[in-house]
Formats: C-alpha cells, structure tokens, sequence
C-alpha cells in the first residue's frame, strides 16, 4: 500500500495511492487506515514530505560499495547524526544551494518513517514500529561539513532533506534497487541489499539513544558515486517499487 500525503483545496489529507487516484483516508494514518469512498486525481493535489518529522535521524557510512569507495574501514557500529525539521523538503520542492558553501553534494537515501513513539525497542520488534518506507536525499554542503570536523552545519540547512513521494508499506527494504540521477544522467546505483546495518538493527541502535515519535524518519545512508550538484540541476533519487523523488537545485533565498 502507498500511502500518500497532500494538499487539496487548501487542506492537508493522506491518502492511499491506486494508480492516479488517490483514495482519502478518514482520521490517523499512524493508527488505523481507514479508506473513504472519496478519491482525487494525484495531478489534482500538491505532495507533500509522506512524514512530518520531529527530527530526521541519519546513518553515516552504511553502504559497503561507499565504504570501499572512500577506501574506509566499516564501522563496529552506526554512526548516527541528525537533520532538524526545519530542513525537510516536500516532492518537488526546491533545494536551496546556501551562499556559504560551493561544493553541495547529493546523497541518495531510503528512508523509514515511524509509526509509533519508540525507545529501548529491540530488532524484532522493530518492524511493528515502522510506518513505511520512502526515497530521501541528505543533502550536504561538502565543504562545510568537512571545515568544521562534525556534521551539524553542512547537513543541516533548509531544504536539505528531501523526502518522498509517498509512503511503501509492504515491501522488503533490503532488496530494492536505488539510483540517484542528475539531469537524467544515472550517477549513483546500488541495492539495498548493500546496507551493512540492516533496518531493524538500525531502529535499534537509534531507540537505544533517543526517542522516535510518530512521523520521526531515519534515513539509512548513501551507496557509492556521491558528488556534486550546481544551480539549474534536476536531482532525482528512485527506488524500486517506492518511486521516484525529483527536486532542482536553485541559489539560496535571503532575506526571509
């Protein structure tokens, strides 16, 4: 099931998706779906981010092509840092090139979406905790990440964390094809099945830390062939049987 979230005549709905329709969702999509007899066109409706994060919880070197790529030994364990709600990007959105930094870089991602407020909660139970399963980009100003010796600043602008276009619930995460393209040009391609931690250890690990609330995303890291994007690109990270999340690349707007 995909499960979708929008905007249609100026009100925030989810919906499941059924081809080009969009069936509406009666009450908490983080409880029970319930699907009304009311539908839309998806050419109809504004997408939106399929979550609406208290933070965004990301995976650092989580890919053995990537590892062997930056010629890096593998972690004992996830490397974990975060992206704030204030960087969420919706389908379609621009991302925001900062005038600070000229080496922007892409990094597409799967991501989970939590379903229900965890903490402590061990691998097997994880997958009882998860919404679904969605497409990201964490976005990453390069050279400021590397300037400062920790992430936070260049992870962390708006617009730096793009995600859908919609929610798979019922897929296995560790079996799907991911490519990144920039102006149509493949530049990252992987499966997932590359993953060195795998989703449950991941919500593990993360629960053993902090809390995750419903909506919360994990993003669970990049596979080889990340690099640069410049102003006027159109970036697009797909994975197989979620969809494809596209977004281009404008300056900064200052002056907010």
């Amino acid at each position: 099931m995909k499960l979708v979230r929008f905007i249609y005549a100026k009100q925030e709905k989810w919906g499941v998706l059924s081809g080009n329709n969009i069936n509406i969702i009666d009450g908490n999509v983080y409880n029970n779906v319930e699907v009304s007899d009311k539908s839309v066109s998806v050419d109809e409706v504004k997408l939106l981010a399929p979550c609406s994060p208290s933070k965004g919880v990301c995976i650092g070197l989580n890919y053995y092509d990537h590892a062997r790529e930056m010629n890096l030994k593998l972690p004992d364990e996830p490397l974990i840092f975060l992206k704030p709600s204030s960087s969420l990007a919706h389908p379609g959105d621009s991302i925001e090139y900062p005038a600070i930094s000229q080496n922007l870089h892409f990094e597409a991602e799967l991501a989970i979406v939590i379903k229900k407020q965890a903490k402590n909660i061990s691998a097997h139970q994880a997958y009882d905790y998860i919404l679904g399963y969605t497409c990201a980009n964490d976005v990453t100003a390069r050279d400021l990440q590397m300037k400062d010796g920790q992430w936070t600043r260049g992870k962390s602008f708006d617009t730096f964390m793009p995600v859908g276009p919609w929610l798979e619930t019922d897929i296995d995460p560790h079996k799907l094809n991911i490519k990144l393209y920039l102006n149509n040009t493949v530049l990252q391609s992987s499966n997932t099945s590359n993953l060195i931690f795998k989703v449950p250890e991941l919500v593990e690990f993360v629960t053993q830390v902090m809390t995750l609330y419903p909506g919360d995303v994990i993003l669970t890291g990049t596979p080889a062939g990340v690099g640069p994007m410049m102003v006027g690109d159109k970036v697009v990270v797909e994975l197989e049987g979620i969809g494809r999340l596209e977004n281009t690349i404008v300056n900064e707007k200052l002056g907010r």
